[in-house]
Order: C-alpha cells, then sequence, then structure tokens
C-alpha cells in the first residue's frame, strides 16, 4: 500500500500594512521526524531558524508562494493569501513529484485545490506540518522584510516587520508610502489621503 501524503498549508503576513503576503506549504517524512514543531508564533527568531533548516534538509517536500502588495490591493488580502497558498502548494508539487492526495489549511477557509481539503481553526498549533509550514512561511518573510529595511531603513522594518505599530505610523506619516506598502489597507491610505490634502 502507497503512502498517502498529507501538505500542512499556512500563511504569514496577512496584518502587516508592508510586504507580501507569504505561505509554506509542506509534507513531512515520517522516516525523518523534527522534533519540536509548533506555531512559528510561538518560537523564538533563532528557534524558528533553526526548524526552517530541518524543515528544508528533513521533510518529503516543502514549496513557498506569495501574493505581492499589487496583488493584495487589486484583489483584497482574503484572496491573495487563498492565492499564495495555491502558489505554495503548486511549488511544493514540483519539489514532490505529484500532488498529495489532502491538504490541511491552518483557518477557517481554503483555496480551490483539485485534492482533498480540510480546513483547521489554530491548525498550526494542532498539525505538525501545518507547524511546519507556518515557520517556512514566517521565516520567510521575516528575511524579506529584513532584505525590505535595508532599502528602506527609515521605516524600521527590521523591528516592527511592518506591523502596525506606533513606530510604523509615525514613519509613514513622515516619509509617506514606499513602494512595497499596501494602499488598500486604512492605514496606509489615511495617511496618503492626508498628504494629498
Amino acid at each position: 500500500m502507497s503512502l498517502i501524503w498529507v501538505c500542512g498549508v499556512d500563511e504569514a503576513g496577512r496584518g502587516p500594512l508592508v510586504g507580501a503576503v507569504v505561505a509554506g506549504a509542506v509534507v513531512l517524512d515520517p522516516d525523518n521526524p523534527i522534533e519540536g514543531l509548533k506555531d512559528s508564533k510561538k518560537l523564538t527568531a533563532t528557534r524558528r531558524e533553526f526548524l526552517y533548516e530541518q524543515i528544508m534538509k528533513k521533510a518529503k517536500a516543502w514549496g513557498v508562494g506569495e501574493s505581492s502588495p499589487a496583488e493584495i490591493d487589486e484583489i483584497n488580502i482574503l484572496q491573495a493569501t487563498m492565492l499564495a497558498m495555491r502558489r505554495a502548494i503548486e511549488d511544493l508539487v514540483i519539489r514532490l513529484g505529484g500532488w498529495p492526495e489532502k491538504a490541511l489549511i491552518d483557518g477557517n477557509r481554503c483555496p480551490e485545490l483539485p485534492i482533498a481539503t480540510e480546513v483547521i481553526v489554530k491548525g498550526d498549533a494542532k498539525e505538525p506540518a501545518i507547524s511546519a509550514a507556518s515557520i517556512v512561511a514566517k521565516v520567510t518573510r521575516n528575511r524579506q522584510m529584513m532584505l525590505l529595511h535595508k532599502r528602506y531603513p527609515e521605516y524600521g522594518f527590521a523591528q516592527h516587520m511592518g506591523y502596525p505599530t506606533e513606530a510604523h505610523f509615525a514613519a509613514l506619516k513622515q516619509f509617506g508610502a514606499c513602494d512595497q506598502h499596501r494602499r488598500s489597507f486604512s492605514p496606509v491610505r489615511k495617511v496618503l489621503d492626508a498628504i494629498d490634502k
């Protein structure tokens, strides 16, 4: 009997005002277990990076997908998240050499896929494959934000990772929006509207 490959899927970056929304997809290898998988938000940055490297080495397959700020502005954050998830699974399919039999999706919505799907609220704390996907998504997005910080140090992205903090709002008011800000998000739109007046 052949093994049934189950893929965990999660995203990072729905709430920030800047950058892509990133999704991870992971099929774990039962013969190569990874100790310590849990919700990426409950891990230190150092631990996340360590587990990310373990996933890259030990998982049966993994994939990453994203939707750009322009796509988020065009189709809304929910649809952009679904698109990023689908792209992550399609990326995983290349490495796996075919579609997994089932996708376990963190949350309460799932993208349209040609395979069985199951949504699991707080799945990143319940299913190791989803935990692994959350780590892949979070580390990938955080690395993107560190690169963005080098381009635009005045916004302090390295500190708040693009989330709506007081420091981020202050920088937005002072410098306006950069090309990676999500203009459809009301805090960004309000600042831009105020500058235009």
